[in-house]
């Protein structure tokens, strides 16, 4: 299967080519030529399968030049014991009838990115080789809170690989920011930076596009790559969770064979409920896509009018992961939509020149019919977080709240009781002080303390990866200028 740039379709690679290049030197995002489909039956046979030979199944279908050896070293090394807390990986909870949560917060740091962040330094190492890559691959990521953690974790002191996380500062919970600078490895790097998430997302494209930077840093043994949803092996093994999560409802007999589901997904950088999208081209049985967005709602204005539109009110939530006004994974999609690079490229070149475009009425038209689009702001999300826990003593974190209100106020708008699978993107412990005002205490404790308050008001433990980080040591402090994240490139490699 060739891979090309969103922008360009008369640039092909391979699936090796395009993981380790990460983003396309135009500028686009490098996209499989056509999403293939699952072979009949494949749903029922994939049932009976762990969640590692499911992974296998649905990522051999776009990595032809992998083989299913490879891949099953890899799924078996990601997925594994030592990695995640439960045999399942990605389980499936039921909260009603009809209501089903796919929990994605299981792995080493407690978030969702972990589900495609364990699987990507494997396939990345793999191309590096397939790909006769000489240099080291310096990968920069920029973080609104749970991929810079992720990342950190899975590419720690893997071979020929460097890791530079940029994150806003003062942008991201507590917990995540020790989680990112007291990372262990020899490989790894952290910087703060002042500004949000956009400021430090647009500055690691800006480094990725500076042709005089590549060059010092070839002539020095290195290239950049990514590890953000913007690389294809970040979105591949995100496909995996939905497939799977169809197959256990299966399974389990919580639904029909053939039977639609609507899948509801809290979002910001939109690949999450991409992946989903992608699923369903793929075959499997998803009607409606509700894409869940806090008060940085340029997603759900998008989605209703055919505007997108970056130029408003940042806002700073309890669901930080979601601060994000420029969605890049969204560029997918209006290539899956248009068909058009050259449509796509003229988007793009108007977000960049004003922060907005719009697009035709057609594609309008295709987008709304497979989504719809809802937010909630802070009062809503705690009102979420404390009646899940209260109605169905069920514990969860201010993202998948935000996605709770989605479905809710999507059920209350169509009256359509769909069975839906509701995305849970991260432990209700990463973000302990909201968690807990919205349970009704008043008096929060001071940092990890809060692990504990939080355990003894739930009564759920607190996952040990973030229990643990009280005895681990800070190791980075550093906090640059937008204008000058170069200048924590070169820190970090001499």
């Amino acid at each position: 299967m060739q891979y090309i740039s969103t922008r360009n379709v008369g640039f092909q690679c391979s699936a090796s080519q395009a993981i380790v290049q990460g983003l396309a030197k135009d500028g686009g995002l490098l996209t499989p030529f056509y999403i293939p489909k699952l072979p009949n039956k494949a749903l029922e046979e994939m049932k009976s399968m762990a969640y590692q030979h499911r992974a296998v199944y649905i990522m051999k279908q776009f990595l032809e030049e992998f083989s299913v050896k490879e891949l099953t070293d890899f799924a078996n090394a990601a997925y594994g014991p030592e990695k995640f807390d439960t045999p399942a990986v990605a389980p499936v909870r039921t909260v009603d009838g009809n209501t089903h949560c796919l929990e994605l917060w299981h792995g080493p740091t407690c978030a969702f990115k972990d589900m495609a962040l364990q699987m990507l330094p494997h396939l990345l190492s793999a191309s590096l080789v397939k790909t006769e890559e000489e240099k080291t691959a310096c990968i920069l990521v920029a973080t609104s809170g749970d991929t810079g953690k992720g990342a950190l974790e899975g590419f720690r002191d893997v071979p020929r690989t460097k890791i530079l996380v940029f994150y806003p500062k003062d942008g991201v919970s507590e917990v995540q920011q020790l989680q990112m600078v007291t990372q262990e490895g020899s490989n790894v790097g952290v910087a703060a930076v002042y500004g949000n998430f956009d400021d430090a997302q647009t500055g690691v494209k800006r480094l990725f596009s500076d042709q005089e930077l590549a060059k010092e840093l070839a002539d020095k043994g290195y290239f950049f790559s990514s590890a953000n949803s913007i690389n294809w092996g970040r979105v591949l093994p995100q496909i995996v969770y939905y497939i799977s999560a169809y197959c256990d409802l299966l399974r389990d007999e919580k639904i029909e064979s053939g039977q639609k589901v609507n899948v509801c997904v809290p979002t910001g950088n939109f690949g999450n409920i991409l992946a989903a999208y992608y699923a369903r081209e793929m075959g499997v049985p998803i009607d409606q896509l509700i894409c869940a967005s806090n008060s940085n709602n340029v997603l759900t204005d998008f989605i209703r009018t055919g505007v997108y539109d970056r130029n408003r009110d940042f806002y700073n939530t309890m669901s930080p992961s979601m601060d994000i006004l420029i969605s890049s994974n969204l560029e997918r999609l209006l290539f899956a939509l248009t068909q058009d690079t050259e449509e796509v490229k003229g988007y793009m070149k108007e977000l960049a020149a004003s922060g907005r475009y719009q697009v035709r009425d057609r594609i309008k038209e295709k987008l709304q019919q497979r989504f719809k689009g809802y937010f909630c702001n802070d009062k809503e999300t705690q009102r979420v977080i404390r009646e899940m826990y209260d109605n169905h003593g069920y514990l969860i974190d201010t993202h998948t709240a935000v996605a709770f209100s989605a479905l809710e106020q999507y059920r209350k708008e169509t009256g359509d009781e769909t069975v839906c699978i509701v995305a849970s993107t991260a432990s209700p412990f990463k973000f302990c002080d909201s968690v807990l005002e919205a349970l009704g205490e008043t008096e929060i404790a001071q940092g990890l303390d809060a692990l504990d308050q939080l355990a003894a008001k739930s009564g759920q433990p607190a996952p040990a990866p973030l229990s643990g980080l009280r005895d681990k040591q800070i190791r980075f402090t550093e906090t640059v200028e937008k204008e000058h994240m170069v200048d924590a490139v070169w820190n970090m490699l001499g």
